[in-house]
């Protein structure tokens, strides 16, 4: 009888060990891959002890997975890009609300959900971006002044499936309504040099090489690009400074609507908002920080300042199928 009870006494011992190792981790789905988030994780680990166990995949296939693990599944936060996708997670009910006054101290509100689901992390401008051989700044102005005729046959764009664009464009649609965004969006089609680009970088490098004059695309691209060719004959412009200012989006993440470590999950969400964390979250991917307190680095800081248009980023969201309709009317491919 002593023997079994003390076999029964070990068994507990080791199932209540298990249960304290299991919450002194967070598991995350992302869809910023390993390099861009381990750095980060590695660093609130050797902070607090808790591991953080992640997995990368495409934002659609993790919010889908999320949606058929519903409360069975093991992960704790969602990491994507785009507060489109952000907004689409929240809609799709994988995500729950985390209020935290840590949070809304770091991250200025437009770059949170107003219902608490998620905050940004980073921020990337999707900008201007013109030949320094064939381009004089002084010629550029607004995202609007791509579709004039001055810009015919010398204007790059990415394709419009990427959500980046899609985003961008909900963003025209919030400040200038259908009508007008649709004549802005078929001036952009008319003025393509060549046919739409699968990548931001591809587009970069026909700038470079004279295919077209003049191109939207995210800064970090550029970053990574830049850094690859030092020489790069492409420099970055920020449009529409005596108005609304420059489209801004963002990296970010949300407490998932069944985590089983919704408290550690929370406890590390708060902690990339920290001038800490912001460094390296921002920096391994030549981002600015979304915590206005801390400063990008230096490459980043080199391209100059802007004004940036304080739209809440979740309009990205709320309008993304009227801004997918749109830009197929409107021929963008």
């Amino acid at each position: 009888m002593k023997a079994r009870n003390a076999l029964l006494a070990a068994f507990t011992l080791s199932t209540l060990a298990t249960a304290v190792q299991a919450a002194d981790e967070v598991v995350v789905y992302s869809s910023r891959i390993d390099e861009l988030i381990k750095p980060v994780f590695d660093a609130y680990t050797a902070k607090t002890g808790v591991q953080v166990k992640f997995i990368t995949d495409k934002e659609a296939p993790l919010i889908a997975r999320l949606k058929a693990e519903g409360a069975n599944t093991p992960a704790d936060m969602l990491i994507t890009v785009d507060a489109g996708n952000l907004w689409q997670a929240e809609q799709e009910g994988v995500l729950q609300p985390t209020k935290s006054a840590v949070i809304d101290a770091n991250i200025p509100a437009q770059y949170r959900s107003s219902t608490d689901s998620w905050t940004g992390l980073s921020l990337r401008a999707r900008t201007i971006f013109y030949s320094t051989e064939r381009v004089k700044p002084e010629e550029l102005s607004t995202y609007e002044a791509l579709a004039e005729k001055n810009w015919e046959g010398r204007l790059c764009l990415r394709t419009s499936k990427k959500v980046y664009n899609q985003s961008l464009t909900a963003t025209l649609i919030e400040a200038h309504g259908a009508e007008k965004t649709e004549e802005i969006i078929k001036g952009w089609v008319n003025n393509l040099a060549t046919d739409v680009f699968p990548d931001d970088t591809a587009l970069l490098q026909a700038i470079d090489a004279g295919q077209c004059d003049v191109g939207i695309t995210n800064t970090y691209y550029y970053g990574r690009l830049h850094k690859q060719q030092p020489d790069l004959k492409v420099k970055p412009f920020w449009p529409n400074q005596d108005d609304r200012g420059v489209h801004v989006n963002l990296a970010g993440a949300g407490v998932t609507q069944h985590a089983p470590h919704a408290e550690q999950a929370r406890k590390l969400l708060e902690w990339m908002t920290t001038p800490e964390a912001q460094g390296i979250f921002a920096g391994v991917n030549q981002e600015y920080p979304a915590n206005p307190a801390v400063e990008p680095s230096a490459e980043v800081a080199s391209w100059g300042t802007f004004k940036a248009d304080s739209v809440a980023t979740e309009v990205a969201g709320k309008r993304q199928a009227e801004a997918t309709m749109l830009m197929d009317r409107a021929g963008w491919q």
